[in-house]
């Protein structure tokens, strides 16, 4: 059974030598490596050609070039990853394991960990952990090429959110999700609050659309009960418990202005 990787970039050069590099070690023997870059002017696709099987240039956003390297790719399996992820070597074994014993499964949930440097990435690797297992955040990655052809890939009318819409067509089709026990690991360099809150703001927008796709329903993806799963935590380390607190109301006030700012703009 091949697995596809499948992995957009966009000046991704701090952190895709590690990313493709751990999709090489990968220890099931047929891996193939699909990257699709998007106008990169740091070196990126230099990185890309050492280690990809396919490669190509697409845009205009992570959605689009997702399809097309399910499009272009051979495998029964399709994963989608960031380049800023770091896979452990068995996983792509584990997926395979995981489809094979129980054939009824369409698509898996790859739980992730974050790693980084400074204190608000201490923050992050928290409400990662908290948030494993959560359905409401969690979504698959690795489906089976028929099971994602059927759905229709990705959205391309979103740049964020994307991996809900997915999520939620995904459950809406009937499929049955699994998940794995193996990670990845998600490098978050340096958290600044400025730059998160103008990611946020961006990403914004297409929450909005989002939103207004799934007409109100969209809503319980924000409620993050998952964030109070484990008190005792939260008491034990208050420090870190007040950054994440800090961490989740920028981003907050950084969506909600970019919602606004969609809704000004009269954003289709």
């Amino acid at each position: 059974m091949r697995v596809s990787f499948v992995v957009p970039t966009r000046n991704s050069a701090r952190t895709l030598d590690a990313c493709l590099g751990s999709l090489r070690a990968q220890t099931h023997e047929d891996v193939e490596i699909v990257v699709v870059d998007n106008a990169s002017s740091d070196g990126t696709d230099r990185i890309a050609r050492r280690y990809a099987d396919k490669f190509a240039d697409r845009g205009p956003e992570r959605s689009a070039q997702r399809n097309h390297g399910m499009r272009i790719g051979s495998g029964d399996v399709v994963v989608f990853i960031d380049s800023d992820m770091v896979l452990e070597p068995h996983l792509a074994h584990s997926i395979v394991d995981a489809f094979r014993r129980e054939p009824d499964v369409d698509a898996l949930v790859i739980p992730e960990r974050s790693f980084g440097d400074g204190f608000l990435v201490r923050c992050r690797v928290m409400e990662k952990d908290l948030y494993v297992g959560d359905p409401g955040v969690e979504a698959p990655r690795a489906f089976r090429r028929d099971v994602i052809e059927a759905l229709g890939g990705w959205n391309e009318e979103l740049t964020a959110a994307e991996d809900w819409d997915l999520a939620d067509r995904t459950a809406a089709s009937g499929a049955r999700v699994g998940r794995v026990n193996a990670w990845i690991w998600h490098d978050e360099g340096h958290i600044a609050l400025r730059t998160t809150f103008r990611k946020k703001r961006y990403y914004g927008r297409w929450i909005d659309r989002y939103m207004r796709m799934q007409k109100g329903r969209a809503t319980r993806k924000f409620t993050r009960t998952a964030l109070l799963r484990d008190p005792l935590r939260l008491i034990r380390h208050p420090v870190l418990t007040a950054g994440m607190v800090t961490l989740k109301a920028t981003e907050a006030a950084g969506l909600v202005l970019g919602i606004r700012d969609a809704r000004k703009a009269g954003q289709p």
